[in-house]
């Protein structure tokens, strides 16, 4: 019981934070006490006494939780939690969700809205908690680098600039598409003009399944392995960054994720996985 009521206390006192987080990635505080009773949930059924930093392990926990529950409002179903298990005492908190409200503001809850949830949740995280990009990119499924390409393009979309971002993505997507036709075509020197001297390949297990290999460095040897590939392979925006998807009779199979850095691709990371395609926010380019 000792340790339970420790357990308990120690939750409480990043309870604040959580809420904080909670609350600027759902805007509703129904949600928010959803997000927080699961966190409680999954903290009571682990060995929190092999976490090392419990407040960063609490944050990485609501944050998953914020962006599954983000990504499931599409469908509109309501799940519950689970078994009911005692939550930690909370006291009378009406005054402070109307504090929380006033602290976000209801023009930046707007805007966040329209955001795509990984671009949400990596602005929330970064910008107003200052999490360190490499403890967001796991959270996501992304690398680093496109952790904070998620970020940036929320960011400006905040600061009201959005000729920015739709500037950047066509550029971007012009990029694709030349990586793509080089690719169709076995253009071993247009997919040079396109690759980053130092660009690096990734491949999930599925991907691997499927003749990928787990990576590839080097421009030269990415584009020997991408020649006469890409066949099915459109562009398309995933999460609200830029990417490429394979659609074969009409099922999402492939999602390549690409980080670029200037006019150039810097890394590429395949997606096969059909547990992960599931959770992706898809959007394929028309063609023409």
């Amino acid at each position: 019981m000792d340790e339970e009521k420790f357990l308990a206390e120690r939750f409480e006192a990043n309870r604040a934070r959580l809420r904080a987080v909670a609350y600027r990635m759902l805007g509703s505080t129904a949600e928010v006490d959803d997000a927080v009773q699961e966190t409680w949930l999954r903290l009571s059924r682990s060995d929190a006494a092999a976490v090392d930093n419990l407040g960063g392990w609490l944050t990485t926990v609501v944050a998953r939780i914020c962006l599954d529950m983000l990504r499931s409002r599409k469908s509109r179903r309501e799940e519950p939690i689970g078994p009911h298990v005692p939550e930690p005492v909370a006291d009378n908190h009406a005054e402070h969700e109307s504090e929380m409200a006033d602290s976000v503001g209801a023009a930046l809850l707007v805007v966040l809205e329209t955001l795509a949830p990984a671009e949400r949740l990596a602005f929330v995280l970064h910008d107003m908690f200052a999490v360190p990009f490499e403890e967001i990119a796991p959270i996501v499924g992304r690398t680093p680098a496109a952790a904070r390409q998620l970020a940036s393009r929320a960011r400006r979309r905040v600061q009201g600039a959005p000729p920015a971002p739709d500037a950047d993505v066509s550029r971007q997507r012009a990029i694709v598409e030349a990586f793509l036709a080089a690719s169709r075509n076995s253009d071993f020197e247009g997919l040079l003009a396109v690759l980053d001297p130092d660009v690096v390949v990734r491949a999930d297990h599925a991907a691997q399944r499927l003749g990928s290999l787990p990576e590839i460095r080097g421009a030269a040897a990415v584009a020997q392995s991408f020649r006469g590939r890409a066949q099915a392979a459109k562009p398309a925006l995933v999460d609200g960054a830029i990417a490429a998807a394979v659609i074969l009779g009409g099922q999402l199979r492939v999602v390549l994720r690409i980080t670029i850095a200037g006019d150039r691709i810097a890394a590429i990371d395949a997606v096969a996985d059909s547990e992960q395609l599931e959770t992706f926010d898809v959007e394929v380019f028309d063609q023409g």
